[in-house]
């Protein structure tokens, strides 16, 4: 039987899931393999983690947001082309 989880832990790993479109499972197991990297073992310390991932993920999604956003404007030459259907 699998040792229950710490409540934080759950809470963080499932941000961390809905923000990167993964299964909690997928979450929690790249939270413990950077753990193990970092020879962390403590539920504190995979907190920790898990909150350092999900501001990494906000700021990369910040980033790819701005890409597209300077993607989708029209250049001026391009600006009144029209398709045909």
């Amino acid at each position: 039987m699998p040792a229950p989880i710490d409540r934080a832990y759950a809470t963080v790993t499932g941000n961390l899931a809905s923000l990167l479109g993964i299964s909690i499972a997928s979450a929690r197991r790249r939270v413990d393999q950077q753990a193990a990297r970092e020879e962390i073992r403590d539920a504190g310390g995979r907190v920790a983690i898990a909150e350092r991932m999900i501001e990494q993920a906000r700021g990369s999604t910040q980033a790819q947001t701005r890409l597209l956003d300077s993607l989708l404007i029209a250049e001026t030459d391009e600006a009144n082309y029209l398709d045909e259907d």
